[in-house]
């Protein structure tokens, strides 16, 4: 390459901007374009577990201030996952050590996802442009185009998809990438922890996230998001150009539905009536979820089709290329999505980092980051898909066994949880 090359970002979700800002402190001309009119149009989902995969990936491409700025307002590292039956017995549960130094970035943290993609937003105003649809790339041998709904179009060296599951480029840049629907629905929501003086959280799950499993196919996972530090005090010290959008601690919660059980209007149905399906399927489940459910901001309930997608057999290298959903959604199961996108990122910024300083082909950096990316990405595709069909299965003595004879051992030996129901 004889000078650093243009990038032209299609989406500005997590790992689309997680790229831009690596590409920017580089150097690289970079620009992002994104489908919604503004930042907030739109509900995007809540609070994210983001792993070592994703604490190296923010670590490696955002500046200073701004990875300081996740940490403050991520939530305290260390507690429990915990899977249970429909009323809260315990089946087993995974323990996060937590180091009071905060010096070890390996354990995982919980982030507000709305708060972590507007701290990515930080110093790239001028770069993000709001209101402009992709609709498809056209890649020629130096370099890509990509076109909007509005009929205008951009020229860069390289044009990135990273526009999400339902991505308008992923069938022209790698058609061997179809997806396919795992029979699910989740509806999720969020609800303020504490209400009338109180925490709605009992005192024994203060510190975990719960998957509790009911009938086949049907799920309860809830967890917390309590902000290390108060995001408006953070963000007016460390990002004072993004007020954070999210500024309490609040409980994340989603049920999950087999499709079978839902009618087909239910894509269409409005906040209100997705909050109503929401509270019958959780009068099954233990009284403490369902206060969840009962006391949420009503507005905040959104319903998300489950998607895998399979591993494609072949990818031709060309000057466009897929990161995130666009190229490897699937189920949230094991909560690998979003740091799989945020590891694209860093890695595609490293490959064309190391390209450009070397003077090596553009092509030869494209191909070496989708040959990674699928190796890794895919293992979590297939990973995910296997604990939603262990969680989610029909075969009677394996419930059985999970539901009933398990959490029934774990209580007689004093290692169950007790809860009541205020």
């Amino acid at each position: 390459m004889s000078e650093t090359p243009s990038v032209a970002i299609a989406g500005a979700g997590l790992s689309g901007l997680c790229l831009a800002q690596s590409l920017v402190r580089a150097g690289f001309d970079v620009h992002v374009y994104e489908r919604d009119p503004s930042p907030h149009a739109r509900r995007q989902g809540y609070r994210i577990t983001v792993d070592e995969h994703g604490i190296g990936a923010l670590q490696h491409c955002l500046p200073s201030h701004l990875f300081e700025l996740f940490l403050a307002t991520a939530g305290d590292p260390g507690g429990y996952f915990r899977f249970t039956n429909q009323n809260l017995g315990e089946i087993f549960k995974l323990t996060f050590k937590a180091d009071p130094s905060g010096a070890n970035l390996r354990g995982p943290r919980q982030a507000d996802r709305q708060n972590l993609r507007t701290l990515l937003l930080s110093g790239l105003q001028d770069r993000v442009h709001f209101g402009k649809e992709a609709t498809r790339v056209e890649s020629m041998s130096e370099a890509a185009t990509l076109f909007f709904v509005d009929g205008s179009s951009v020229n860069a060296s390289l044009v990135v998809g990273a526009d999400g599951a339902h991505s308008a480029l992923r069938s022209q840049v790698l058609p061997d990438c179809a997806l396919e629907e795992v029979s699910f629905m989740a509806i999720y929501g969020r609800t303020l922890l504490h209400q009338n003086g109180r925490t709605l959280v009992p005192q024994e799950l203060e510190t975990s996230g719960v998957l509790a499993l009911g009938a086949p196919g049907r799920a309860f996972f809830f967890t917390t998001m309590r902000f290390h530090e108060s995001p408006p005090v953070a963000f007016a010290r460390l990002a004072p150009d993004q007020p954070p959008p999210i500024r309490e601690d609040y409980v994340m919660w989603a049920l999950v539905f087999p499709m079978e059980d839902l009618t087909p209007e239910v894509r269409e149905l409005n906040t209100e009536a997705l909050h109503r399906l929401a509270l019958d399927g959780a009068r099954a489940f233990h009284q403490v979820l369902q206060r969840f459910v009962e006391r949420a901001d009503v507005d905040y309930t959104l319903a998300v089709q489950l998607l895998a997608a399979k591993r494609p057999t072949w990818w031709a290298v060309s000057h466009a290329t897929l990161m995130g959903d666009a190229v490897h959604v699937m189920p949230p199961f094991g909560a690998h999505g979003g740091n799989t996108a945020l590891r694209d990122a860093a890695l595609l910024s490293e490959k064309l980092q190391s390209a450009a300083a070397r003077r090596e082909p553009l092509a030869q950096a494209i191909d070496a980051y989708q040959k990674e990316m699928i190796a890794y990405a895919f293992h979590e595709v297939e990973a995910s898909k296997a604990m939603m069909r262990r969680f989610t299965t029909r075969n009677p003595l394996m419930r059985w066994m999970m539901l009933s004879a398990i959490p029934w051992l774990r209580s007689l030996t004093g290692r169950g949880l007790t809860l009541d129901g205020d």
